[in-house]
Protein backbone atom coordinates (compact mmCIF):
# COMPACT_ATOMS: atom_id res chain seq x y z
CA UNK A 1 0.00 0.00 0.00
CA UNK A 2 1.11 3.51 -1.07
CA UNK A 3 2.61 5.91 2.08
CA UNK A 4 0.37 8.76 2.61
CA UNK A 5 1.49 11.93 1.68
CA UNK A 6 1.04 14.94 3.36
CA UNK A 7 1.48 18.31 1.01
CA UNK A 8 1.53 21.49 2.14
CA UNK A 9 0.09 24.09 -0.12
CA UNK A 10 0.86 28.12 0.20
CA UNK A 11 0.22 30.66 -2.30
CA UNK A 12 -0.06 34.42 -3.46
CA UNK A 13 2.41 35.90 -1.02
CA UNK A 14 2.80 38.91 -3.36
CA UNK A 15 5.92 40.01 -1.23
CA UNK A 16 7.05 43.59 -2.42
CA UNK A 17 3.59 45.28 -2.39
CA UNK A 18 5.42 48.01 -0.45
CA UNK A 19 8.78 48.27 -2.98
CA UNK A 20 11.76 48.12 -0.65
CA UNK A 21 10.23 47.62 2.41
CA UNK A 22 11.57 43.97 3.90
CA UNK A 23 9.11 44.38 6.83
CA UNK A 24 5.86 45.16 4.57
CA UNK A 25 2.63 43.36 6.36
CA UNK A 26 2.79 40.68 3.13
CA UNK A 27 6.47 39.42 4.88
CA UNK A 28 4.98 39.01 8.46
CA UNK A 29 2.18 37.40 7.34
CA UNK A 30 4.40 35.35 5.17
CA UNK A 31 6.42 34.43 7.83
CA UNK A 32 3.42 33.63 10.12
CA UNK A 33 2.23 30.67 7.93
CA UNK A 34 5.72 29.54 7.07
CA UNK A 35 6.07 29.40 10.99
CA UNK A 36 2.75 27.45 10.98
CA UNK A 37 3.84 24.70 8.54
CA UNK A 38 7.12 23.71 9.43
CA UNK A 39 5.04 23.15 13.12
CA UNK A 40 2.70 21.25 11.49
CA UNK A 41 2.91 17.12 13.14
CA UNK A 42 3.38 14.98 11.70
CA UNK A 43 5.31 17.36 9.34
CA UNK A 44 4.19 17.59 5.40
CA UNK A 45 6.20 15.75 3.04
CA UNK A 46 6.44 18.23 0.47
CA UNK A 47 5.46 22.32 0.06
CA UNK A 48 3.82 23.66 -2.93
CA UNK A 49 3.75 27.25 -3.73
CA UNK A 50 1.32 28.30 -6.28
CA UNK A 51 2.20 31.32 -7.81
CA UNK A 52 2.59 34.93 -6.98
CA UNK A 53 5.56 34.71 -5.24
CA UNK A 54 6.08 38.41 -5.58
CA UNK A 55 3.71 41.63 -6.33
CA UNK A 56 6.12 43.23 -8.63
CA UNK A 57 8.73 40.32 -10.11
CA UNK A 58 11.64 42.23 -9.06
CA UNK A 59 14.92 39.90 -8.45
CA UNK A 60 15.06 41.53 -4.14
CA UNK A 61 11.62 40.42 -4.18
CA UNK A 62 12.43 37.04 -5.06
CA UNK A 63 15.36 36.91 -2.64
CA UNK A 64 13.34 37.63 0.35
CA UNK A 65 11.19 34.71 -0.65
CA UNK A 66 13.62 32.66 -0.18
CA UNK A 67 15.08 33.57 2.40
CA UNK A 68 11.55 32.88 4.03
CA UNK A 69 10.68 29.87 3.09
CA UNK A 70 14.96 28.67 4.23
CA UNK A 71 13.00 27.03 7.53
CA UNK A 72 11.32 24.54 5.41
CA UNK A 73 13.22 21.51 5.88
CA UNK A 74 11.04 19.59 3.05
CA UNK A 75 11.02 19.77 -0.68
CA UNK A 76 9.22 23.17 -2.05
CA UNK A 77 7.97 23.52 -5.35
CA UNK A 78 7.68 26.61 -7.00
CA UNK A 79 4.93 28.10 -9.06
CA UNK A 80 4.62 31.26 -11.08
CA UNK A 81 1.44 33.19 -11.34
CA UNK A 82 -0.13 36.62 -12.96
CA UNK A 83 2.32 39.60 -10.90
CA UNK A 84 5.59 36.92 -11.68
CA UNK A 85 8.25 37.74 -13.73
CA UNK A 86 10.51 34.02 -15.33
CA UNK A 87 13.85 36.09 -15.94
CA UNK A 88 14.21 37.45 -12.01
CA UNK A 89 12.51 34.55 -10.65
CA UNK A 90 14.97 31.84 -12.70
CA UNK A 91 17.79 34.10 -11.45
CA UNK A 92 17.26 33.84 -7.72
CA UNK A 93 16.00 30.13 -8.14
CA UNK A 94 18.13 28.79 -10.63
CA UNK A 95 16.51 25.13 -9.67
CA UNK A 96 13.45 25.78 -11.32
CA UNK A 97 15.00 26.58 -14.67
CA UNK A 98 13.14 27.72 -17.50
CA UNK A 99 11.76 24.31 -19.99
CA UNK A 100 10.70 25.25 -23.51
CA UNK A 101 11.14 28.80 -22.11
CA UNK A 102 8.27 28.06 -19.33
CA UNK A 103 8.42 27.45 -15.68
CA UNK A 104 7.03 23.86 -15.94
CA UNK A 105 8.31 20.72 -14.08
CA UNK A 106 7.36 16.89 -13.25
CA UNK A 107 8.30 15.32 -10.17
CA UNK A 108 7.80 12.09 -8.38
CA UNK A 109 6.66 11.85 -4.56
CA UNK A 110 6.34 8.42 -3.15
CA UNK A 111 4.27 7.14 -6.47
CA UNK A 112 2.24 10.61 -6.80
CA UNK A 113 3.25 12.19 -9.94
CA UNK A 114 3.55 16.16 -9.29
CA UNK A 115 3.19 18.35 -12.92
CA UNK A 116 3.71 22.09 -12.23
CA UNK A 117 2.04 24.46 -14.99
CA UNK A 118 3.43 27.69 -16.06
CA UNK A 119 0.04 29.85 -16.77
CA UNK A 120 1.86 32.78 -16.81
CA UNK A 121 1.48 35.42 -19.62
CA UNK A 122 3.01 38.56 -18.88
CA UNK A 123 1.27 40.86 -20.76
CA UNK A 124 -1.90 40.21 -18.48
CA UNK A 125 -3.50 39.27 -15.52
CA UNK A 126 -5.55 36.19 -16.72
CA UNK A 127 -3.86 32.89 -17.18
CA UNK A 128 -2.42 31.66 -20.55
CA UNK A 129 -1.47 27.87 -21.86
CA UNK A 130 -0.49 28.27 -24.79
CA UNK A 131 0.61 25.01 -27.80
CA UNK A 132 3.63 24.58 -26.40
CA UNK A 133 2.75 24.31 -23.11
CA UNK A 134 -0.26 21.75 -23.92
CA UNK A 135 1.80 19.99 -25.83
CA UNK A 136 4.41 19.66 -23.33
CA UNK A 137 1.69 18.53 -20.41
CA UNK A 138 0.31 16.03 -22.80
CA UNK A 139 3.59 14.24 -23.43
CA UNK A 140 4.14 14.38 -19.89
CA UNK A 141 0.91 12.46 -19.10
CA UNK A 142 1.39 10.46 -21.78
CA UNK A 143 4.69 8.75 -20.97
CA UNK A 144 2.83 7.32 -17.49
CA UNK A 145 -0.70 6.98 -18.09
CA UNK A 146 -1.79 4.64 -15.12
CA UNK A 147 0.37 7.07 -12.60
CA UNK A 148 -1.45 9.28 -9.89
CA UNK A 149 -1.29 12.40 -11.03
CA UNK A 150 -1.48 16.06 -9.21
CA UNK A 151 -1.82 19.03 -11.65
CA UNK A 152 -0.58 22.72 -10.18
CA UNK A 153 -1.22 26.15 -11.51
CA UNK A 154 -1.75 30.07 -10.77
CA UNK A 155 -4.91 30.60 -12.20
CA UNK A 156 -7.94 28.36 -11.43
CA UNK A 157 -9.57 26.96 -15.38
CA UNK A 158 -13.37 27.92 -14.49
CA UNK A 159 -14.93 30.26 -12.61
CA UNK A 160 -15.75 30.35 -8.87
CA UNK A 161 -18.36 33.22 -8.53
CA UNK A 162 -16.59 36.02 -8.02
CA UNK A 163 -16.79 38.57 -11.22
CA UNK A 164 -13.30 40.63 -10.96
CA UNK A 165 -11.34 37.34 -10.07
CA UNK A 166 -12.72 34.91 -12.59
CA UNK A 167 -11.25 33.09 -15.44
CA UNK A 168 -14.13 33.15 -18.43
CA UNK A 169 -14.54 29.24 -19.37
CA UNK A 170 -14.86 30.20 -23.33
CA UNK A 171 -11.12 31.49 -22.90
CA UNK A 172 -8.87 29.82 -25.56
CA UNK A 173 -6.52 28.55 -22.78
CA UNK A 174 -9.38 26.96 -21.14
CA UNK A 175 -9.87 24.83 -23.75
CA UNK A 176 -6.52 23.81 -24.78
CA UNK A 177 -6.18 22.45 -20.91
CA UNK A 178 -9.30 20.55 -21.05
CA UNK A 179 -8.72 19.28 -23.99
CA UNK A 180 -5.27 17.34 -22.69
CA UNK A 181 -6.79 16.94 -19.26
CA UNK A 182 -10.29 15.29 -20.17
CA UNK A 183 -10.99 11.95 -19.87
CA UNK A 184 -8.09 11.21 -18.15
CA UNK A 185 -8.94 8.60 -15.55
CA UNK A 186 -5.49 9.14 -13.39
CA UNK A 187 -5.81 13.07 -12.74
CA UNK A 188 -6.46 13.08 -8.91
CA UNK A 189 -6.63 16.41 -8.72
CA UNK A 190 -5.74 19.87 -9.36
CA UNK A 191 -4.25 22.48 -6.91
CA UNK A 192 -4.54 26.39 -8.03
CA UNK A 193 -4.28 29.75 -6.34
CA UNK A 194 -4.95 33.45 -7.51
CA UNK A 195 -8.35 33.69 -6.07
CA UNK A 196 -6.84 34.42 -2.39
CA UNK A 197 -9.76 32.36 -0.79
CA UNK A 198 -10.22 29.31 0.04
CA UNK A 199 -12.54 27.12 -2.80
CA UNK A 200 -13.63 23.61 -3.72
CA UNK A 201 -15.06 22.44 -6.71
CA UNK A 202 -14.65 20.55 -9.85
CA UNK A 203 -13.54 21.06 -13.43
CA UNK A 204 -13.42 18.09 -16.50
CA UNK A 205 -14.70 15.83 -13.94
CA UNK A 206 -11.24 16.38 -11.49
CA UNK A 207 -11.65 17.91 -7.99
CA UNK A 208 -10.07 21.71 -7.98
CA UNK A 209 -8.95 22.96 -4.80
CA UNK A 210 -7.93 26.62 -4.45
CA UNK A 211 -5.86 27.84 -1.39
CA UNK A 212 -6.64 30.65 1.04
CA UNK A 213 -3.77 33.32 0.21
CA UNK A 214 -1.22 34.48 2.39
CA UNK A 215 -1.83 38.23 0.83
CA UNK A 216 -4.91 39.55 2.02
CA UNK A 217 -8.17 37.99 1.13
CA UNK A 218 -10.31 38.72 -1.52
CA UNK A 219 -13.94 39.42 -0.16
CA UNK A 220 -16.77 37.02 -0.78
CA UNK A 221 -19.45 38.90 -3.28
CA UNK A 222 -21.42 36.47 -5.87
CA UNK A 223 -22.82 39.94 -7.22
CA UNK A 224 -22.32 40.79 -10.91
CA UNK A 225 -20.25 43.74 -11.33
CA UNK A 226 -19.78 46.42 -13.57
CA UNK A 227 -16.55 47.63 -14.62
CA UNK A 228 -18.30 51.31 -15.04
CA UNK A 229 -20.56 51.95 -12.31
CA UNK A 230 -18.35 51.47 -8.43
CA UNK A 231 -20.61 50.69 -5.94
CA UNK A 232 -18.55 50.95 -2.82
CA UNK A 233 -18.57 47.06 -2.23
CA UNK A 234 -15.72 45.24 -0.50
CA UNK A 235 -12.70 43.71 -2.21
CA UNK A 236 -9.73 42.98 -0.22
CA UNK A 237 -10.30 42.11 3.65
CA UNK A 238 -7.03 41.38 5.78
CA UNK A 239 -8.26 38.56 7.24
CA UNK A 240 -5.57 36.05 8.64
CA UNK A 241 -3.89 34.66 6.10
CA UNK A 242 -4.01 30.33 5.61
CA UNK A 243 -2.71 27.72 3.90
CA UNK A 244 -4.14 24.02 2.25
CA UNK A 245 -2.97 20.64 3.27
CA UNK A 246 -3.18 17.70 1.18
CA UNK A 247 -3.58 14.27 2.24
CA UNK A 248 -2.95 11.48 -0.71
CA UNK A 249 -3.72 8.21 0.61
CA UNK A 250 -2.93 6.22 -2.29
CA UNK A 251 -6.66 6.60 -3.47
CA UNK A 252 -8.38 9.41 -2.61
CA UNK A 253 -7.00 13.28 -1.86
CA UNK A 254 -8.16 14.54 1.34
CA UNK A 255 -8.13 18.60 1.88
CA UNK A 256 -7.88 20.76 5.02
CA UNK A 257 -8.13 24.70 4.80
CA UNK A 258 -6.44 26.56 7.81
CA UNK A 259 -6.47 29.63 8.79
CA UNK A 260 -3.19 31.24 10.93
CA UNK A 261 -3.25 33.09 13.55
CA UNK A 262 -7.22 33.62 13.84
CA UNK A 263 -7.75 33.75 17.22
CA UNK A 264 -6.90 31.91 20.65
CA UNK A 265 -7.47 28.47 21.62
CA UNK A 266 -10.55 28.32 23.61
CA UNK A 267 -9.71 23.68 24.45
CA UNK A 268 -6.58 21.36 24.78
CA UNK A 269 -6.67 18.09 25.42
CA UNK A 270 -6.06 18.01 28.91
CA UNK A 271 -7.30 15.32 31.71
CA UNK A 272 -10.81 16.51 31.89
CA UNK A 273 -11.48 16.22 27.87
CA UNK A 274 -9.94 12.61 28.34
CA UNK A 275 -13.26 10.72 29.00
CA UNK A 276 -14.53 12.04 25.86
CA UNK A 277 -11.67 11.54 23.68
CA UNK A 278 -11.71 8.21 25.07
CA UNK A 279 -15.52 7.65 23.80
CA UNK A 280 -15.09 8.94 20.83
CA UNK A 281 -12.14 6.69 19.57
CA UNK A 282 -13.77 3.96 21.15
CA UNK A 283 -17.01 3.98 18.37
CA UNK A 284 -14.53 3.93 15.36
CA UNK A 285 -13.68 0.40 14.48
CA UNK A 286 -11.55 1.84 11.38
CA UNK A 287 -8.21 2.93 11.14
CA UNK A 288 -7.66 6.67 11.17
CA UNK A 289 -6.63 8.36 7.82
CA UNK A 290 -4.08 10.71 9.62
CA UNK A 291 -0.45 9.51 8.88
CA UNK A 292 1.96 7.89 11.32
CA UNK A 293 3.81 10.14 13.53
CA UNK A 294 6.99 11.14 11.47
CA UNK A 295 5.46 11.78 8.40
Amino acid sequence: MTAPLLIAQITDLHLGFVPGDADEPNAHRLRTVVEAVAALRPAPDLVVVTGDLTDRGDTGSYERVRDALSPLAMPVHLLLGNHDRRDAFTTVFPDHALDAGFVQYSVDHDGLRIVALDTLDEARHGGAFCDARASWLRDRLDAAPDRPTLILLHHPPRPVGIAWMDTDPREPWVARLAAVVRGRTNIVGILAGHIHRPVATTWCGVPLLIAPSCAPEVALDLRPIDADMPDDRAMIAATPPGFALHLWDGTDMLTHFETVGGGPVVARYTPALQPMVREMLAERPVPSLAPSPGG
